[in-house]
This record gives C-alpha cells, sequence and structure tokens, in this order.
C-alpha cells in the first residue's frame, strides 16, 4: 500500500471507519464490475473484496501515477476520470473524489476547464470537482447500477448545485446520509450520497456521530425534483408556516466588490474631510454597527455613498453572509458604504418596524430556525435560505400578499 501525503490533488483521506460504512451500504451483483475513481491504493476496493468477497472485476482510476497502486487483483487505469471514456458501463461506483472549485479563480487551466465545461451538463457558476465526479459516475452506471461517494455537504443546498440536484432527481433515486465533521482534523462537513439509476424520490439519513451509528430517516419525499434539501425540524417549518417569508417584504442587494470599489474614482486609502469608511462584515455587530473602525482601509464620500450603489443612500436591512451558523442583522441608520453582506430594502409598498425587525432576526428564535434546517452544511448564509427566513406578520406592518413570497 502505498504511502500517502494527507491531501494530494484535492485529495482528502478517507477514514477507516467511514469506508466501512460505505462499504456496507454499496451493492453489485455477482461478476459485476466495480469502479473505484481518484483510487490512490483504492482503499473501497480493498474493503468491498474484503466484506463482498472475490467474484466482481475491479477497476481503479487515478489521475496521478504516482498515487495510483491498486491491489494485483484491480485493473489500474492512469487517467482523468473526468475525461475517461471506457468502453463499458459499472455496477457500482464507489469512493471520494477529490474537492476543489472549478469556476472561475480556480487553479485550473484555462483549456482543461473549457473541456470540462463542454462534458458536464451540471455545471453552474463556482461549481466544483466532486460535482463533476457525481455526474461523471451517474453516466457510467449500468442501469440500477450504484454509486456511492462521500462528499462535502454543501451541495445539499448551494445555488451551484441545483442543475447537480436536478440531474440526480431526473436520473434516479437518491439517499443522503448527513455525517457531519467525519474527517479528523479537516473543516468539511460530510454526507455520503447513495445513488441508484433508475427510479425516483430522495431519502435524507442522519449519520452523524463518531462511529456512524445506524442512520435514522428524516425525510422521504417521492417527488423530489432537486430541490434544497433541508432537515424537517418541526419548529422551523412551522415558523414557515405561519410567518412570512423575508423575501416578501424586501428586495435583497449585494454589496459592492472590492474591485468595484477599488476603481471608483471617489475612494480613498486614507480618511480625510466628508470621508467616512466603507463598512465590512467587520463593521456588523448583533443588533448594531460600527461606523468608527476602518477594517477596509477604504474611505468614500458619505454624502455620494449612492454613487456606489444606489441603495446604500436609503437606511436599510443589513444581514451578515459568513456568520458560522448564525443570522447576524442591523439596520443602517446612517446608510454608509459597504464593501461586504446582504443589504435588504423594503418591496414597494411595505412598511416595517426596523427595531423589531433586527431584535427578531437576532433571536435565539431564529438561530434554532437557521439551525434546525440547515445544521452546518455550510458556513455560511446564502440569498435562498436568507429569503425563506419567515417574518412575524406582526412585524410587518403592511404586509404583501403571501403569495408573492420567494419561494
Amino acid at each position: 500500500m502505498a504511502s500517502l501525503p494527507p491531501r494530494t490533488l484535492g485529495r482528502i483521506l478517507t477514514p477507516p471507519s467511514l469506508v466501512g460504512f460505505m462499504v456496507s451500504l454499496a451493492e453489485a451483483p455477482k461478476g459485476g464490475r466495480i469502479l473505484e475513481p481518484a483510487a490512490a491504493h483504492a482503499p473501497f476496493l480493498r474493503a468491498f473484496r474484503e466484506a463482498h468477497g472475490t467474484g466482481y472485476r475491479f477497476y481503479a482510476v487515478e489521475v496521478d501515477p504516482l498515487a495510483l497502486d491498486p491491489p494485483p487483483w484491480a485493473e489500474g487505469h492512469v487517467a482523468d476520470f473526468l475525461l475517461w471514456e471506457p468502453h463499458e458501463t459499472f455496477h457500482l461506483i464507489l469512493g471520494n473524489p477529490p474537492y476543489g472549485a472549478l469556476g472561475a479563480g480556480a487553479r485550473l487551466p484555462a483549456e482543461k476547464r473549457g473541456l470540462y465545461r463542454k462534458r458536464f451538463t451540471t455545471w453552474h457558476g463556482r461549481y466544483n470537482l466532486y460535482g463533476a465526479f457525481l455526474e461523471k459516475g451517474v453516466r457510467l452506471l449500468a442501469p440500477k447500477g450504484m454509486l456511492v461517494y462521500v462528499v462535502p455537504a454543501g451541495w445539499m443546498v448551494l445555488s451551484e448545485f441545483r442543475k447537480l440536484r436536478a440531474f440526480l432527481a431526473r436520473e434516479g433515486e437518491t439517499e443522503v446520509y448527513y455525517l457531519g465533521r467525519a474527517f479528523p482534523g479537516v473543516k468539511v462537513v460530510a454526507a455520503v450520497v447513495r445513488f441508484r439509476k433508475g427510479g425516483r424520490g430522495l431519502r435524507l439519513y442522519d449519520a452523524e456521530g463518531p462511529w456512524f451509528h445506524s442512520p435514522v430517516l428524516l425525510l422521504e419525499d417521492p417527488a423530489w425534483q432537486g430541490e434544497m434539501i433541508r432537515f424537517p425540524d418541526p419548529k422551523a417549518l412551522e415558523m414557515e408556516r405561519r410567518g412570512v417569508p423575508l423575501g416578501a417584504l424586501f428586495h435583497l442587494h449585494f454589496a459592492a466588490r472590492s474591485p468595484e470599489i477599488r476603481a471608483h474614482p471617489l475612494t480613498r486609502t486614507a480618511p480625510g474631510p466628508g470621508l467616512v469608511p466603507i463598512l465590512t462584515g467587520r463593521n456588523l455587530k448583533p443588533g448594531e454597527i460600527d461606523y468608527e473602525t476602518p477594517h477596509s482601509g477604504l474611505y468614500f464620500p458619505k454624502e455620494a455613498a449612492g454613487l456606489l450603489k444606489p441603495f446604500y443612500a436609503t437606511p436599510h436591512l443589513v444581514v451578515g453572509n459568513t456568520r458560522h451558523y448564525r443570522v447576524v442583522a442591523a439596520w443602517d441608520k446612517r446608510a454608509y458604504p459597504w464593501r461586504e453582506e446582504f443589504h435588504l430594502l423594503p418591496r414597494a409598498g411595505v412598511k416595517v418596524d426596523p427595531e423589531g425587525l433586527v431584535s427578531y432576526l437576532n433571536s435565539p428564535e431564529v438561530q434554532a430556525y437557521y439551525r434546525g434546517l440547515y445544521r452546518e452544511v455550510v458556513p455560511h448564509l446564502t440569498r435562498e435560505m436568507l429569503l425563506r427566513i419567515p417574518v412575524p406578520r406582526d412585524l410587518a406592518l403592511n404586509q404583501v400578499p403571501f403569495a408573492a413570497s420567494a419561494r
């Protein structure tokens, strides 16, 4: 067995207990073809053979020739799995694909990125290697074949994976086993995907725990079409039924980005008359805004804030984007320029109680709502998650019709 560094080419080594759990979920007919992509020393093939015996055909694919070290009974291929074109399909594909951004800014040659984009219909936004590995694996499955991968859990809710979720829903039956932090010493929050080609529907299981205890079925949706996969927390869902979605009350805007701010002719790098700091997420606190500390190191004329983004000129709601599983909100009474965070302005005809709304969004009730539906799937609040937050009707003084909600 080759000795591998902990991380190579985006690979994170899989704990043996997790390999065993995934093998316990895996199925293949006797004589079937079993494939491990990004295989290295093929820990999944070894574990499957030990658990299920011989009588199968085993294949290992690895892009790094120095890492590929399959057992003698497996057929090894040095190839980029995402570009590999075998002449046969497989009855079981299992493994731990590499993780890494594929979109703009990724450390990937432009030529290879172009090849990937042409091949993968689920590519959207920044995307990620493991999303492409999922699509490729599904396409290589024989009818009724099975795929078992462990991947970051973010695909369950992030918008860049909406095409992937819809693809999985069209192609077969999807089971998700939420693991939480299953990789010691690594911040990845993981989930096992067990997919069977053909059939329909979604099942979500809770398998969080150090020894992957007997999974508990949380959700079964035979009509799933690729929507966000959320945990069915009863209190959170009841809040949504009773409240008005934040997206029905507010228009959401994104802050100006650093390149846009730095390119603006009125931006300064030192304080001066009429200038105020351009605020960042570090200036946002629960229920308050620090208007003084220049965390960005940039300054802008206070009276010209609307030239940077028109909505800056109006007092409005600011909600943190990356707050590690918390909702953090404040009302920007002074209408300052910002470099980060979500900015929400009431829709036409809507009036809100700013103080009451801010107090509610920072409340333990909303934090429990957030963790109940999303746990630690992603460390930041996404646009869709934010727009779904239910607001009590008494905080929306003039409500828009509920049918206008952003769902």
